[in-house]
């Protein structure tokens, strides 16, 4: 890999610093020549974020985020739908367009990791207007869905205890994930990397345990295989009947694979805050695709092995809430005769879904952080403590996390179904317009003579595979609540549906048009793209942190020495 360029140098590809466009004060105040302060990087002390989470905190982040409660419940609904052929076609499409999405974020971050995430990419090779647009939409997005994951906690508790109000486990959960996002970006890498582990651990038991199941060595002794597959068939039919109902089936997985994957791409928030993320970022995007193979594509496939798709206890769990009882695995155990294992798993989805909340809480603090910083919020939400925790943020974060209490009552979980609808159109927003912008870094890229060899980390498929990715989230995003449309008459229409799973898209336009009427902001062209301001300051903390990890002792054993030897290995 070429050497990169340090400030006052030439680069490697012969591209003179430009010191008109960008120059450096004692303060490391980043500022234009006529004095106005360029934002996306932040350095000075009370607004920037401290670099504390080590390679082992963002790979086991970057697993959390990818394992959920879309995948140990919400595979049980879309089984139902579609049957066993369809969840293993669509999560496997899914997988892989989610793939190719880290991949595109992972080219951008390991080249110039910015403090304002996702904004700062879409701003600076893009469009100003871009990023305005996918910053608020993706902090919409989790503004929602943290309350809604405390509410989910407290309906999992409800698996043992119904008399106690579940506005009593909101508030106690809201406190804890409170208390841990605000001891700082240390305690909270270190809290989720054991919570994220219990996760893995969690994950690889019940598929080793389907595994076994269907190889006939549960209680039942039944070697089931494919039997399902055969009879009731591959394929369910939804809404209609025949092939149409058939692809009805289909598409719907569709759906729920999207939403199951959702969330994938937040550990591209932690970014600026990794130690070494030269290495870091690559490493935990390449591991990405393994994951996807292993906790989605062999969990679907096994649990098309083990539950047929019109058995009545899936049908019971579909209706049931966010605990044990809804999990199509905890069905699988009780086909297979074991009585023990729900309530054992119920306190794992518990435990799922509060480290969700938690990371929730996290993005949507860093997600205002880094619209402050581009200027695309007021700048009081870039302030920063003596432990570099976005305080400002993190406390107006929270606040929509009093939103849960709204849940308290059966008559308003109407509400937060049509929270969470409206959720997944701003995750597949915040997907398109990653690799939108990775279309034009590549493109600006090249047109500035900047080969794969001066870069950390080259996406696999390089701008094809953003294309290719990029069309299915369009499609995906235009079809999701196709139910809507499919109940016959104009009477049966479900607009409430229909306008919580769109209304999404208009938002995301008047957001992107709309800064622009006001800003009259132009987009970036292939040759005035920014791929330099600020990157020495990153060099030079990179090579800082490597020396100060060569001179540690080799010998001290910490926690990466007990992750390094008996962790990892799993990943």
């Amino acid at each position: 890999m070429a050497e990169y360029r340090k400030e006052g140098s030439s680069s490697p590809e012969g591209h003179d610093y430009d010191h008109d466009k960008a120059q450096y004060t004692s303060e490391q105040h980043r500022v234009t020549p006529d004095g106005v302060r360029v934002h996306g990087i932040e350095y000075e002390e009370g607004r920037a974020l401290h670099r504390g989470l080590k390679a082992r905190h963002i790979t086991m982040i970057a697993i959390g985020g990818a394992i959920g409660t879309g995948l140990i419940i919400g595979t049980g609904a879309a089984l139902a739908r579609g049957g066993p052929a369809s969840i293993f076609i669509t999560y496997s499409i899914a997988g892989f367009m989610v793939y190719l999405v880290m991949c595109a974020l992972g080219e951008m971050a390991a080249w110039l990791p910015l403090s304002s995430g996702f904004t700062g990419y879409a701003t600076r090779f893009c469009d100003p207007a871009l990023g305005f647009a996918v910053g608020w939409t993706y902090y919409f997005k989790y503004i929602i869905i943290t309350p809604a994951q405390l509410t989910a906690a407290a309906l999992v508790i409800k698996y043992w205890n119904t008399s106690i109000n579940p506005g009593v486990w909101i508030t106690i959960f809201l406190v804890c994930i409170i208390a841990i996002n605000w001891f700082g970006i240390k305690f909270f890498g270190e809290f989720e990397f054991w919570l994220s582990s219990i996760k893995v651990v969690v994950i690889v038991g019940v598929i080793l345990l389907s595994l076994i199941l269907a190889l006939g060595g549960g209680p039942d002794h039944d070697r089931k295989g494919f039997r399902y597959w055969n009879d009731p068939g591959a394929f369910a039919e939804y809404i209609d009947d025949g092939d149409a109902g058939r692809f009805y089936g289909l598409w719907s997985c569709m759906v729920s694979a999207v939403f199951a994957y959702s969330g994938t791409e937040l550990v591209g928030v932690t970014f600026a805050e990794a130690q070494n993320p030269r290495k870091t970022i690559p490493k935990a995007i390449r591991l990405t695709f393994y994951r996807i193979l292993f906790f989605y594509i062999a969990s679907v496939i096994l649990l098309g092995m083990l539950v047929p798709y019109n058995s009545k206890e899936l049908a019971f769990a579909n209706k049931s809430s966010n605990s044990a009882a809804a999990s199509p695995y905890v069905v699988a155990i009780k086909l297979a005769g074991i009585k023990v294992l729900p309530g054992l798993l119920n306190g794992c989805i518990c435990l799922f879904v509060f480290s969700a909340a938690n990371s929730d809480l996290y993005i949507a603090s860093r997600t205002i952080y880094g619209l402050a910083s581009e200027g695309r919020a007021p700048s009081i939400f870039v302030r920063t403590n003596a432990r570099g925790l976005p305080y400002v943020g993190l406390g107006v974060s929270a606040m929509f996390c009093l939103l849960a209490y709204m849940n308290v009552t059966d008559d308003s979980r109407t509400v937060f179904i049509y929270f969470q609808n409206l959720t997944t159109i701003f995750g597949l927003e915040t997907w398109i317009s990653i690799l939108v912008t990775h279309i034009f870094f590549v493109k600006a890229r090249k047109a500035q003579g900047i080969p794969n060899s001066a870069m950390p980390y080259v996406a696999p498929l390089g701008i094809w595979g953003s294309y290719f990715s990029l069309f299915l989230c369009i499609i995906v995003a235009f079809t999701k609540n196709f139910a809507a449309f499919t109940h016959g008459s104009w009477g049966d229409f479900d607009y409430k549906t229909f306008i919580t799973g769109y209304l999404g898209i208009p938002l995301y336009l008047i957001l992107i048009f709309g800064y622009k009427f006001w800003t009259k902001c132009a987009r970036v062209t292939a040759h005035d793209a920014d791929f330099y301001t600020g990157k020495d300051i990153i060099d030079r903390e990179e090579e800082e942190f490597l020396a100060r990890k060569a001179a540690m002792q080799s010998g001290k054993k910490d926690g990466s020495w007990f992750y390094r030897h008996f962790v990892s290995w799993l990943f």
